[in-house]
């Protein structure tokens, strides 16, 4: 029998480039790996179902469970996942110096229901207190599920091709809260600065304390796809499983370093420490207090329209956890 063709769009990651150049080729699937950025991905399936398998937001795609009838299904497969300490950035003559003086200030947010500023205001409402209501809120681009927020949410659109940095820099942003740095701020405005410095020090000890590593990005499968082939979900997982495997044995190759950091081997080894033997984790378990903390916001976000459960996003046949292969552990 011929190998069901299938397409996936999706990064451009070391853990996925195996799948990328046909290294890695999942069992019974001929796939066809396209290489695009996840703004686009993201609007693309979600408007189109445009691809077979693509990465997709872990907050849309959870909003779109809640309410039933979604048109994918997901594997516990996470292509990108950030800590967002550092992402928090405010103007400097806001009279901000520490998360509570957020309260009653106007932030600024690329879109209010993307991942990042989910984790971003669970953070800062279990953390320090600010809820999202205590903040006028002002939204970059056009929401991607146009979902009705809950009454005390105070947000407005920006105008057509205002950019909420420079907005942040001439102070009609007191805060702003984003997926990459600003414009403004790599340019090194004097108005602009990080709300927390030492960010780095902080997500340690939050991971520490919380077992949360942020998770941006999840895997999905068209639902028509899945369901005339379930075995589909399995094979995928176990291909991404093999593929991030490869990119570690080749990140562990200190001696001749396949990413360029000078100190590749050392960063390598703390993560190791802090998150575990396999610092980046796909499946169930490893992930479950993060996908948890998503869940929660989620809802008190208005983002859900139900709590679910983690077994409520992932097909049956991958809730079992796979670990790293024998003789291949890292």
């Amino acid at each position: 029998m011929a190998d069901l063709r299938l397409t996936i769009a999706c990064g451009p990651y070391d853990r996925t480039q195996a799948l990328r150049d046909g290294t890695i080729k999942p069992e019974g699937i001929e796939l066809t790996y396209i290489n695009l950025q996840p703004a686009e991905i993201f609007w693309r399936m979600l408007q189109y179902k445009e691809f077979d398998v693509s990465e997709m937001s872990l907050s849309n795609y959870t909003s779109l469970v809640s309410a039933g009838n979604c048109p994918f299904i997901a594997i516990p497969v996470f292509p990108s996942r950030v800590f967002r300490h550092s992402y928090f950035f405010i103007n400097t003559k806001a009279g901000i110096t520490r998360p509570e003086d957020l309260k009653g200030k106007r932030g600024g947010v690329p879109e209010y229901s993307m991942t990042a500023a989910v984790y971003m205001r669970g953070l800062l409402q279990h953390e320090y207190g600010v809820k999202p209501s205590d903040v006028a809120w002002t939204q970059g681009r056009a929401d991607r599920l146009g979902r009705k927020l809950p009454d005390d949410i105070r947000l407005t659109q920006a105008a057509p091709g205002t950019e909420l940095g420079d907005m942040l820099e001439r102070g009609e942003l007191d805060f702003l809260m984003t997926a990459n740095n600003p414009l403004s701020f790599r340019r090194g405005s004097p108005n602009v600065a990080r709300l927390f410095p030492n960010y780095m020090d902080i997500e340690k000890d939050y991971y520490r304390r919380t077992k949360i590593y942020p998770i941006m990005h999840t895997v999905v499968i068209r639902r028509d796809i899945y369901e005339r082939d379930p075995w589909v979900a399995l094979s995928l997982y176990k291909s991404f499983l093999r593929a991030k495997e490869l990119s570690f044995r080749l990140l562990l190759e200190t001696g001749s370093p396949k990413a360029s950091f000078a100190w590749l081997q050392p960063m390598i080894e703390e993560e190791q420490r802090i998150i575990g033997k396999d610092w980046y984790p796909y499946g169930i378990e490893a992930n479950r207090p993060t996908i948890d903390a998503l869940l929660q916001y989620t809802v008190e976000h208005g983002l859900s329209d139900r709590r679910l459960t983690v077994e409520d996003l992932f097909a049956p046949s991958t809730l079992r956890d796979i670990p790293l292969s024998e003789g291949q552990q890292v």
